[in-house]
């Protein structure tokens, strides 16, 4: 089903604006390691799935690309982003590499996930990046042992949600080094 694209601007709008006010939700009630994964995934989520199946040109036998994590600049300094250039945050409640990040912190923190081994970006550290995966089964993105999120309302090379209380934690942007932005 096609949804015309004045309505479709229109529901993102209104989305965006009320996730806006909800970026550092202190509740910690869905942000706990048994419960079940999120069902939703972001438009950004489906885009890098089919990217990096294109980029796999089909062949099972080929190595695929993964997600490809890239340092640039943000008002906190050099910070990871992704190649469409979404800032990338940790969550300081996390201490080993498994996500507590499911249900409704998900929705509002994806998870960085991959189709097959993250690539180093410019100046990003190859031996620094890992993988964990999730209770659904799919691949997320470490760096540094810490599982990596998106905030799910901002846009590329947007960072509003840094040191930022939610779901029980601190969520931060990360150095190159791999530790948190002051």
């Amino acid at each position: 089903m096609l949804v015309p694209m004045p309505r479709l601007l229109a529901i993102a709008a209104l989305c965006a604006s009320l996730a806006f006010a909800a970026c550092g939700d202190d509740s910690d009630d869905d942000a706990t390691p048994d419960a079940a994964p999120a069902a939703e995934t972001t438009t950004d989520d489906a885009a890098q799935a089919e990217d990096t199946e294109k980029a796999s040109g089909g062949d099972e036998q080929q190595a695929k690309p993964g997600t490809e994590i890239k340092v640039a600049s943000s008002q906190f300094g050099s910070v990871l982003f992704d190649a469409d250039d979404q800032v990338i945050y940790l969550f300081d409640k996390e201490t080993s590499e498994r996500s507590k990040c499911y249900d409704d912190c998900a929705a509002e923190w994806p998870p960085v996930l991959t189709k097959g081994d993250p690539a180093a970006g410019k100046g990003a550290d190859a031996k620094l990046l890992g993988t964990t995966e999730r209770d659904d089964g799919s691949t997320q993105v470490t760096y540094n042992g810490h599982p990596l999120y998106y905030y799910a309302h901002e846009g590329p090379g947007e960072v509003r949600c840094h040191n930022v209380t939610g779901f029980g934690g601190l969520w931060l942007v990360v150095q190159p080094n791999g530790d948190a932005a002051a």
